[in-house]
């Protein structure tokens, strides 16, 4: 049934759910007995099932993490996942404190919705500075929100996003569910799953080693698994912080040059290391090149072809680690005239239908966004149970592996989970309701209160042994394995 017609009886459950990420990832399917997902949608304002695509996907990694600690010798074990949690998790940015206070506003006063002169909307992405001041020179105005629509008033919306694109932009132009399955790029992501795994070279089987001790008291299932982290803003790094959650060594690799968000990197920083290294450096580049042989993930979300550009793409890292697992995330897929374009979640809501269809579901002549950045979340969940599967195939078959996702194919999976009536009705999830689901933590920035991870394992509990801390504090260097 196409996602757009999904009706409210035929919506799967978010059991239903969970199991079509697990087929997708090929993990063995009696696993699927230790899931236990609770709750039901809605759990937030919205007329999307945001609940059950946070409780799935969150699921589903927990499960993978599982399956791997079973492998290794530790014996199954039960994943619980209650949705209220799961939909706070995919808020956690919004309930962020540290030392008690709520994080800074991050996003720049110039971006947002714009109406253009053909009664189109545009949404710009300006957080980065050299993104804005792009905008800024292709309207030929200064960063007034008033001159900014006044000058898009000249502009149609698919023109200026057109041009944007051109200029190396992030804009999206307003779309109905309609417009984009027409669009070339919507037609080319039609059929494809939420996430892929391609064999991408040769290598033997890499068993992970057995537990420390009978028991495997005290283990995770990721304890002495390597994974270079390059990527921002939400759903890269919330693939690492599950990846850490799980016992893995995360070494988020950054540059002084590049720009960030000091909220984000606090909320998703947590159990990473960081160090930074400019790839454009010889003597850094072979710092890299020496960390990636002793890799077993990278996990990356920069715009398409950035990291292959300076040598480190996956074919390149499969050649000179095989046996590597190589992430990727992108805004619209791998495939399709868009497959280059750069993307934020909040843009692909707009370019995709979700902004238009939530609007029409609320009777607002404005556009509406989903009431988490839910496409960057999921997206993040479902990077982490694409790692695990391919490290699960590595070791069981060997293989270099490609994992890809993007924040397209994310959202035509949360469509393909139907509509909620009554939804947008729901209370607003403030931070005192979710009280019970924060835990304090100390960090690099202060005493952090933040949410805990939804996924409960019965017997390897998720935990980040380690604090978040600011860019750049570690060496580039990884860890003995224990």
């Amino acid at each position: 049934m196409p996602a757009s017609t999904v009706t409210p009886a035929a919506r799967p459950t978010p059991q239903e759910a969970a199991a079509g990420l697990w087929q997708a990832a090929g993990l063995p399917a009696a696993a699927l007995a230790s899931l236990r997902l609770s709750g039901a949608d809605p759990v937030l304002p919205s007329s999307f099932a945001v609940g059950t695509a946070a409780a799935a996907s969150i699921g589903a990694a927990g499960l993978a993490a599982a399956a791997l600690w079973q492998l290794r010798g530790g014996g199954a074990q039960q994943v619980a996942v209650d949705m209220r949690h799961a939909a706070a998790e995919f808020r956690s940015e919004r309930y962020l404190r540290v030392d008690g206070a709520p994080a800074p506003e991050f996003r720049d006063k110039t971006g947002g919705l714009y109406r253009c002169g053909d009664g189109g909307w545009v949404r710009l992405h300006t957080n980065f500075p050299h993104h804005r001041d792009g905008v800024l020179r292709l309207l030929g105005c200064g960063p007034d929100p008033a001159a900014i629509g006044a000058a898009l008033s000249k502009w149609e919306a698919e023109a200026f996003e057109i041009a944007a694109a051109e200029a190396g932009l992030v804009v999206a132009a307003l779309r109905s569910f309609e417009a984009w399955d027409r669009h070339p790029q919507g037609q080319a992501l039609r059929g494809l799953p939420p996430l892929t795994l391609e064999r991408i070279g040769e290598a033997p089987a890499q068993p992970l080693p057995g537990l420390p001790s009978p028991r495997g008291e005290g283990a995770r299932p990721l304890a002495g698994v390597r994974v270079l982290d390059f990527t921002r803003i939400i759903a890269g790094p919330v693939a690492g912080r599950t990846l850490a959650a799980h016992g893995a060594d995360v070494l988020l690799v950054t540059a002084a040059h590049l720009p960030f968000i000091a909220p984000l990197v606090v909320d998703t920083g947590r159990g990473k290391r960081s160090c930074q290294l400019d790839l454009r450096d010889a003597d850094d580049k072979r710092t890299l090149h020496k960390l990636l042989h002793g890799a077993d993930m990278l996990v990356q979300g920069y715009r398409p072809q950035g990291l292959a550009e300076l040598g480190v793409g996956p074919e390149a890292a499969a050649r000179a680690r095989p046996g590597i697992v190589y992430v990727t995330l992108s805004a619209y897929g791998h495939v399709g005239p868009w497959a280059g374009r750069r993307g934020f979640d909040s843009l692909v809501q707009t370019a995709t239908g979700f902004n238009h269809a939530e609007a029409q579901a609320a009777g607002s002549a404005e556009p509406r966004p989903l009431p988490a950045q839910a496409l960057d979340h999921a997206a993040g969940y479902l990077l982490a149970l694409g790692a695990m599967a391919a490290l699960y195939r590595r070791a069981t078959e060997g293989g270099s592996w490609h994992v890809r996702v993007s924040l397209a194919q994310t959202g035509q999976w949360l469509r393909g989970l139907g509509r909620v009536e009554g939804g947008l009705r729901q209370p607003e999830q403030r931070f005192e309701d979710v009280s019970d689901l924060l835990q304090t933590l100390p960090s690099g920035f202060g005493e952090l209160t933040a949410v805990s991870h939804a996924a409960r394992l019965s017997r390897t509990p998720a935990r980040w042994s380690l604090p978040a801390v600011p860019l750049g504090t570690h060496a580039p260097e990884w860890l003995p394995r224990a």
